[in-house]
C-alpha cells in the first residue's frame, strides 16, 4: 500500500536508510565506489543544487560588475581600486571598439591577351582576389568590400 504526502506518492518500496553504492567521478581522474544511505545522497543533490542556483546568482552579480567597472574605468578618479575588485573578481577590463578603416591596394594584374574567350573584368578579378584578414587575436574583421577598382 502506498502512502500519499501532501501530492507527493511514496512507494512502499521506499527505504531512505537504505544502503546503497554508487560511482563518485572526480573529473578525469578514475572513479571510486562509495556506499552511502539514500537520504544521505538526497541531501548531496539538494545541496549541489542549491549550490549551483547561488552561483548562477553570483556569476550574473559579477556580470553586473563587470558592465559597471568597464563602463567607469575610463573616467575613474580611482583606476587603481577598480582594477583591483576587477582582479579580485577575474574581471578582463575589455573595452571593444567597432571601427571602419580604408586601404588603398596597387598592384599588376596579368593576364594572357591570346586567349580569345577571355574577357577581362578587372573589378571582378581585384573583388575575388582580395580580402583583409587579421593577423592580431584582438582584431575581428566583420565586413569587408572592395570598392572604386581603375586602371591606372
Amino acid at each position: 500500500m502506498e502512502t500519499e504526502t501532501s501530492a507527493v506518492t511514496v512507494p512502499d518500496t521506499y527505504n531512505a536508510n537504505l544502503l546503497v553504492t554508487y560511482k563518485v567521478i572526480h573529473g578525469y581522474s578514475d572513479a571510486e565506489y562509495a556506499t552511502d544511505k539514500v537520504a544521505s545522497i538526497e541531501w548531496s543533490l539538494h545541496n549541489g543544487r542549491q549550490a549551483q542556483k547561488h552561483n548562477s546568482v553570483l556569476n550574473g552579480k559579477i556580470d553586473a560588475v563587470k558592465e559597471i567597472i568597464c563602463e567607469a574605468y575610463a573616467d575613474s578618479q580611482d583606476q587603481d581600486t577598480l582594477r583591483e575588485i576587477a582582479e579580485a573578481l577575474d574581471i578582463e577590463l575589455i573595452k571593444e571598439v567597432e571601427f571602419t578603416a580604408s586601404i588603398e591596394v596597387s598592384g599588376t594584374y596579368s593576364y594572357n591577351i591570346l586567349e580569345n574567350d577571355y574577357d577581362l573584368d578587372l573589378e571582378s578579378e581585384i573583388t575575388d582576389a582580395i580580402f583583409a584578414e587579421s593577423n592580431n587575436g584582438n582584431i575581428e574583421i566583420g565586413d569587408q568590400e572592395v570598392c572604386n577598382v581603375r586602371e591606372a
